[in-house]
């Protein structure tokens, strides 16, 4: 039995030496002392008003076809238009793509940006840009792996920085895996802390929501262990925590798992627990959303910043390889079939369904949704009916939490291929993100070497403010 006052020897912490070692074989449901030791960054202060008090980024990988959504030409040859026609919105003037009938509907709440730039066309090396702000050296280099001298932190672990943990889970949680190319199997630069070290990685969910018995990783109790016991060892945690704290304060440059440490707040917290239940959601809410895992990611997401959860990034992961280009977003072959077929009506539905969602649940105007993506794709049409990457202008949008909604930001020339004015590079998209967060660009952050970093090199698109 681990006691907590003792005669014998004391470290200068206060902690005897023999109760340390017995705490170190102490374990919630099999996890070690290690695991308790609650990692805690040196979050700057958010110094101005907190328009987003959390983020959802809907992030499209495989590249989100400008043409067919944001920004159509509809006066543009055969080859380059298109197969599909467009359809007003409710902002007047603005019209987009014929497959986003639902999307046109809520169009006074968003703010389009048409002129995206990362001059990349590299899914890793582009992505490494729309998730750092930094573009990669060099550009345009396919299955680019993680590391130097292309190490800077993803916005997500930025977010891990910067905003403290609330109701027992993480600042930021990406799922349902890491972005990377060949099925997961190379992931891309800058999807993690790079070099602010592993204590600022986001907490990567490899999860599957639409499966019926689906729980978060790590987050159920082991076998034997029930909630009384449980209930107990935290009871024992509490009494420990002041000492504990003083040892990882000696302790903090050692890397610890971050999976296990947070589950202890996912299983012995109730708000964590219920947040990943998706069986509290009605049918008809989760029909709404789709019931693809991308879908349903949206819908965890809602639940996770209901919960407390600053950021949480949803990829569309798809690898169906009955269907052209294994049914995702890179479309070099059948583009239009794959587009109407499948890809444009999930989008369409889950993405207008996440905004009024929030809306209903009076959470829009302080939740910030993006819908990004790493790079559009080419004017031209290629002989096998697609279309191929192309990061030299193409489309986002955002919506809610500050934005100023039923505008049209920027604009591409009469092919969509090249920017006509107002080009916005992803260093602005994601300081006008962190703007609305209540961090300026120039606010800092440290590697692991004490190194201060500002947090983006970019500028607030002032005009996308509302």
């Amino acid at each position: 039995m681990l006691r907590l006052l003792s005669d014998s020897f004391r470290h200068c912490d206060g902690i005897p030496r023999r109760e340390l070692l017995r705490a170190g074989s102490v374990g919630l449901g099999g996890l070690t002392l290690a695991n308790l030791l609650r990692q805690r960054a040196n979050a700057a202060e958010a110094t101005l008003p907190v328009k987003a008090k959390s983020v959802i980024v809907l992030f499209i990988a495989g590249g989100m076809p400008q043409h067919e959504t944001f920004d159509p030409k509809p006066e543009a040859p055969d080859g380059i238009r298109g197969d599909f026609g467009t359809i007003a919105t409710k902002t007047p003037g603005l019209f987009v793509g014929e497959l986003m009938p639902k999307t046109a509907m809520i169009t006074d709440r968003m703010a389009v940006i048409r002129s995206m730039v990362t001059g990349d066309n590299a899914h890793s090396t582009s992505g490494y840009q729309m998730l750092t702000g930094v573009p990669h050296i060099p550009l345009s280099r396919e299955n680019a792996a993680p590391g130097k001298p292309n190490d800077q932190p993803s916005f997500n672990a930025l977010v891990q920085a910067l905003r403290p943990s609330r109701g027992g889970l993480p600042p930021s949680v990406s799922l349902p895996r890491k972005l990377a190319n060949n099925g997961g199997a190379n992931p891309w630069p800058g999807t993690d802390a790079g070099l602010l070290g592993r204590r600022h990685d986001p907490w990567f969910l490899e999860c599957d929501p639409t499966d019926p018995n689906f729980t978060v990783p790590g987050g159920e109790l082991q076998e034997g262990m029930v909630m009384s016991r449980l209930d107990s060892r935290l009871s024992l945690l509490d009494q420990l925590r002041k000492p504990l704290d003083a040892l990882e304060r000696q302790v903090s440059t050692t890397v610890y798992d971050n999976y296990q440490r947070q589950a202890i707040d996912l299983v012995a917290g109730g708000r964590a627990r219920k947040a990943f239940d998706m069986n509290e959601e009605s049918d008809e809410m989760r029909d709404r959303y789709t019931r693809t895992k991308f879908g349903q990611g949206a819908l965890l997401a809602r639940r996770l910043v209901e919960a407390g959860v600053s950021l949480v990034q949803v990829q569309s992961i798809t690898e169906d390889k009955s269907k052209p280009n294994s049914g995702g977003w890179d479309t070099h072959e059948k583009h239009s079939e794959s587009l109407k077929g499948w890809l444009m009506p999930v989008l369409d539905q889950v993405y207008s369904t996440l905004i009024l969602d929030l809306e209903e649940r009076g959470l829009l105007d302080e939740t910030l949704v993006c819908l990004a993506t790493e790079f559009g794709h080419t004017p031209k049409i290629n002989a096998k009916l697609g279309r191929d990457h192309w990061g030299r202008v193409f489309s986002i949008a955002l919506a809610g939490g500050g934005i100023r909604g039923g505008m049209v930001y920027g604009s591409s020339d009469k092919h969509a291929g090249e920017p006509l004015d107002n080009p916005v590079t992803p260093a602005d998209y994601l300081a006008t993100v962190f703007h609305l967060m209540g961090y300026p660009p120039e606010t800092m952050v440290h590697d692991v070497i004490g190194r201060p970093h500002p947090i983006s090199r970019g500028k607030v698109v002032e005009a996308l403010l509302s």
